[in-house]
């Protein structure tokens, strides 16, 4: 599949996937066994997910994902790494597009992941372009991350669904919406440059979206400012 010049395709030698998981380091900079070569061929050999995302000869993303229970006909999303110099160019889209049809070629209905509330555009895009529906916060989901994204932090993340044969969960109607939960501009720059800025926005996010998640209510999107909704 190729709709930006870039071709997905399965990493399916061992020099594939140890090239992958390279680039997973080479993302995740800090982490060295971010996904180590050994779980993606074993996972790969399985008969899951395991991708790389080719400009030419070059392979400048890759991503994996192993199946769920198998009553519930679900495919779980846990790493997707693009190098710097092509984020931000439609390669998201293109992935879970992908992904999508693999999927649907498979049976499986629903695919789910993980992803940092804190970051705006990873929020945007979850909820409000691909209309993945959120379903549960974890707190500190995978401990301490030695990588420079995460480091320093809490890994709290929200798991989201997305109903891959289903259209796209809408974003919420104004009068739907009971409250709005405010998420930082660059929560990235600013473990950076305030470590204590950023634990302080997490303790607050995490404190408004598991309280109103216990009285019941859901998270349905993101407003034009990167907001979540609830």
């Amino acid at each position: 599949m190729s709709t930006t010049g870039i071709d997905i395709r399965p990493l399916d030698t061992l020099e594939a996937i140890v090239a992958g998981a390279q680039l997973f380091d080479d993302v995740w900079v800090g982490d060295r066994a971010t996904m180590p070569a050994n779980i993606l061929r074993a996972l790969e050999h399985a008969g899951n997910y395991v991708v790389g995302l080719y400009d030419g000869d070059r392979m400048i993303g890759a991503s994996a994902a192993f199946f769920g229970p198998p009553a519930d006909r679900t495919m779980h999303s846990h790493i997707t790494g693009i190098l710097p110099g092509y984020q931000g160019r439609g390669l998201g889209r293109q992935l879970k597009a992908h992904q999508r049809e693999w999927a649907l070629e498979r049976g499986i209905g629903r695919i789910t992941w993980t992803f940092d509330p804190l970051i705006r555009r990873n929020a945007h895009f979850n909820l409000a372009v691909l209309g993945a529906s959120a379903t549960e916060y974890l707190v500190n989901q995978y401990g301490e991350m030695p990588d420079d994204v995460n480091r320093g932090d809490e890994s709290d993340r929200l798991m989201v669904s997305w109903a891959v044969a289903e259209p796209p969960a809408p974003t919420p109607a104004d009068e739907a919406v009971r409250a709005v939960v405010e998420i930082p501009d660059d929560v990235e720059a600013l473990r950076r440059t305030d470590p204590t800025s950023a634990a302080e926005w997490r303790y607050r996010v995490r404190e408004e979206l598991r309280g109103h998640l216990a009285s019941g209510l859901r998270i349905g999107g993101v407003d034009a400012r990167g907001y979540l909704l609830v």
